[in-house]
């Protein structure tokens, strides 16, 4: 297998899991930075690599009214500091080709949506970048399809590519995780992560809000490590109540360590 090499550690192989977390979107300095200090001394005590994750700007949302961010160029700057102050990797999403362009300004990983894994230009722009990306599988795909999102940037000359299982459709208004699709897109050679709170929305409520299922969270996370995932990608706030998106299936903060001493023990028993 491929490994990724992001700061200076790697994802994949025989290395240690890694872990992408943080907020859903950015939503003011003071929080977005606490959440990532918070989350890099957990995972510092653990001896897990970190990624900072939010999204500086969300463009799927069912409701017209739903926060999308505080500004683009404002989000992106804020995203980078939160990196050279903790002096940790930092990941967002990208939706256009112009997006992945300005946005390797700023982050270390550029992360390719499940909605958009289909993308040519997105991927191709990407993987111009020279950046490691983050291919999320669509809820619609299979895991052979995944090959050939992953060969659109490995064919820039780009090969640090990792591809993420989020769930699949399960109904209208559910997923399901199929954990086949682990091993399953590990064969083409890259990384692959879990999305864990992801993988538990509940999506396309009548109410235009995403609802989720973060109760299991530890249930998914586990299966996740035992057959072999790279890593974990979770979303995680003091207040999920209060988060401004994605409340509904985010992890909270302070039942992250308890979460993560758990998987650490069931990676180191494979």
């Amino acid at each position: 297998m491929k490994t990724v090499k992001v700061h200076d550690f790697f994802i994949g192989g025989k290395n240690t899991i890694a872990l992408i977390a943080g907020p859903c979107v950015i939503e003011n300095t003071e929080r977005t930075l606490a959440i990532g200090r918070a989350v890099k001394d957990i995972a510092g005590r653990l001896g897990i690599p970190y990624i900072f994750k939010a999204s500086y700007k969300k463009a799927n949302r069912s409701r017209s009214d739903s926060f999308t961010g505080i500004g683009n160029p404002e989000a992106l700057a804020l995203i980078s500091d939160i990196g050279k102050t903790l002096k940790i990797p930092v990941l967002t999403d990208v939706h256009t080709a112009e997006e992945a362009i300005l946005s390797a300004g700023y982050v270390d990983v550029l992360q390719i949506p499940a909605f958009l894994c289909r993308q040519t230009d997105l991927l191709e722009a990407a993987g111009l970048t020279g950046k490691c990306v983050n291919i999320k599988k669509g809820q619609f795909a299979s895991a052979e399809s995944m090959e050939h999102a992953a060969d659109k940037v490995r064919k820039t000359g780009n090969t640090n590519v990792m591809l993420t299982e989020r769930g699949t459709t399960f109904g209208y208004q559910d997923l399901v995780v199929d954990y086949r699709n682990i091993p399953g897109m590990q064969r083409f050679g890259y990384p692959v992560v879990m999305d864990i709170t992801h993988s538990l929305q509940q999506p396309n409520q009548s109410s235009g809000v995403t609802g989720g299922r973060p109760d299991l969270i530890e249930t998914i996370a586990k299966a996740a490590i035992a057959v072999g995932s790279d890593g974990i990608f979770l979303e995680t706030h003091p207040d999920p109540h209060r988060a401004k998106s994605d409340g509904a299936n985010m992890l909270k903060l302070d039942l992250l360590e308890d979460l993560l001493e758990k998987l650490v023990k069931i990676r180191q028993s494979l």
